[in-house]
């Protein structure tokens, strides 16, 4: 379950650098394939063994540094970002102690009805909340450079497929989620975001329940998700919906 996101690129891609948007890096030990690793806009180390770790380490330091992030187990990313602080100078942040959390039995809290699946005609209330969740998570607007038709593209797309939820009142988002990524055993949520104004209300943690729900009985057996570790409200929140720890994870920003 922690190798959702390589996973889910794998299968929709089909490996094709022209769909990934970059490259899927393979390590094998005695003809056997023991290791990989995606390389695209996020470098993510898939079940990499310290042998594996320095290969890949080698042929990143050969190209040009396209990835915004380094994410994955931490003590696999220490090992990566050991290697490549030389060359990859100058990240923006660490983010060293993120909780990797899953849930596979129906939720512990009542999930909240208003929370359903956002529609189409709702993204011009949403687009906002995502912007401002974005911003609010990673430091920096994701409309900067000219990536807002980017940005409001994705958001859309997350829609059409049925993979964000939300509670809208009043044409304003009071709470919402996405599902990031989604394999046949596990799906990933991100952009959990809820109105600053009404936070400590519980709206977190009944929204999340309804997302659990949904998506335990229509998407994957096993909802996972990460979390940063001083985020200490959205951890309670979790933990009462029936989050569990699996791992910790960590992320290299640039």
């Amino acid at each position: 379950m922690t190798n959702v996101f390589a996973e889910y690129r794998s299968r929709i891609t089909q490996l094709d650098p022209r769909w990934m948007g970059g490259q899927m890096w393979g390590y094998v030990e005695d003809g056997r394939l023991t290791s990989m690793c995606h390389v695209g806009a996020n470098l993510v180390p898939v079940q990499a063994t310290p042998e594996a770790v320095e290969a890949f380490v080698r042929r990143a330091i050969r190209l040009h540094r396209s990835s915004s992030t380094i994410v994955g187990p931490r003590e696999v990313v220490e090992q990566l970002w050991k290697g490549l602080e030389v060359a990859w100078a100058n990240p923006r942040e660490f983010r060293w102690d993120q909780p990797h959390l899953a849930i596979s039995l129906p939720p512990q809290v009542e999930p909240d009805p208003g929370v359903r699946r956002t529609l189409p005609s709702d993204v011009a209330a949403l687009y906002p909340a995502c912007v401002a969740m974005y911003t609010e998570e990673v430091g920096v607007s994701p409309e900067v450079d000219g990536g807002k038709d980017l940005y409001r593209a994705r958001v859309s797309q997350l829609v059409s497929r049925g993979w964000s939820f939300s509670r809208i009142e009043n044409g304003k988002v009071l709470f919402k989620a996405e599902v990031a990524c989604a394999t046949p055993s596990a799906c990933q949520i991100q952009g959990v975001y809820v109105d600053p104004a009404r936070r400590g209300e519980g709206i977190c943690t009944r929204g999340m329940a309804a997302v659990v729900d949904i998506c335990l009985r229509e998407i994957a057996p096993v909802v996972s998700l990460y979390v940063n570790g001083h985020n200490t409200p959205a951890r309670r929140a979790y933990e009462r919906v029936g989050f569990e720890q699996t791992n910790t994870f960590s992320t290299v920003m640039f």
